[in-house]
């Protein structure tokens, strides 16, 4: 035990170290000015070439995303995220030392090419990361932590990372394991989730995109409005359910975008019942109201 409690206290003042260094030494290695400086450029393009004309600069819930944004991304490692992920990885690799496991690499992919790591590492994340989202849609129990991003009701750049932390916990656990089996390194992480993050910002963005031809490969505003919809297809559970390659969603023929999405009604059904606020909006999978509701 006294091992675990190491591994907390470190994960505290480690994480709280890095995020100091982040704010007060910029550099281009760093996840806290890019989050800034792609929101600012985003937020820019939606000012200046709106899709959405008569929407609000300081659209519906802009302060609250923009919350959830530094919440998401940084805030919640501190609370408890990075010191509880450090003592689940410690335990886990013990619990495999106990059969002599002493090593989860399968695939060695060092002597790849850089570009080709990067590629296979965009192509494995992004997939285990759409059958989460769908599982989000489909378990009952994870829909209702999903809610919490289904209840944007005017998009934005912002919406992107207005999501519960619990999600995190479900697409982290679901990508330990086999990112681990393939050997990739943090420098690796970066520049995917660098990526990820602009295309996620684009594809809730108040922007008239689609990328042409590469429109079944990468996520979009076009597409990704449909997935928001506060009316689905009859019979279904979520549709375009993509975070950063659309592809999977045309290969598994979840793809839905009969018309132009600009004006659709966002939401759920049952949306003017959650809560506004962020306090009970995180407290909502699991508080008694909302099980007496259902």
């Amino acid at each position: 035990m006294n091992k675990y409690w190491k591994i907390i206290q470190d994960s505290y003042t480690g994480y709280w170290n890095y995020l100091a260094q982040e704010v007060t030494q910029p550099s281009w290695h760093n996840y806290f000015y890019w989050l800034i400086g792609m929101s600012l450029v985003v937020w820019m393009l939606e000012i200046i070439v709106p899709w959405r004309k008569n929407q609000s600069i300081i659209r519906k819930d802009f302060w609250l995303d923009a919350f959830y944004m530094f919440f998401n991304y940084f805030l919640f490692s501190l609370i408890a995220y990075n010191a509880i992920s450090n003592v689940a990885v410690n335990a886990f690799n013990d619990f495999l030392g106990f059969f002599g496991i002493q090593n989860l690499v399968a695939i060695e992919i060092q002597s790849w090419p850089k570009v080709a790591q990067l590629l296979l590492l965009l192509v494995v994340a992004d997939f285990i990361q759409w059958n989460v989202h769908r599982m989000l849609h489909r378990v009952p129990w994870m829909w209702e932590f999903h809610k919490v991003h289904h209840s944007v009701k005017e998009m934005g750049f912002a919406a992107h990372l207005r999501f519960h932390w619990m999600e995190t916990i479900f697409y982290k656990t679901a990508q330990y394991i086999p990112l681990a089996m393939i050997g990739f390194g943090l420098t690796d992480f970066f520049f995917v989730y660098i990526f990820t993050t602009l295309i996620g910002h684009l594809n809730h963005s108040n922007l008239n995109l689609s990328y042409g031809p590469l429109k079944y490969i990468f996520n979009n505003p076009k597409m990704h409005i449909w997935h928001h919809s506060k009316t689905l297809p009859d019979g279904s559970y979520g549709v375009n359910f993509a975070l950063t390659l659309s592809i999977w969603d045309y290969i598994f023929r979840t793809n839905y975008i009969p018309q132009s999405g600009r004006d659709i009604e966002l939401g759920f059904p049952g949306d003017e019942k959650f809560p506004h606020d962020l306090e009970h909006q995180l407290i909502y999978p699991i508080s008694s109201n909302n099980k007496m509701e259902q």
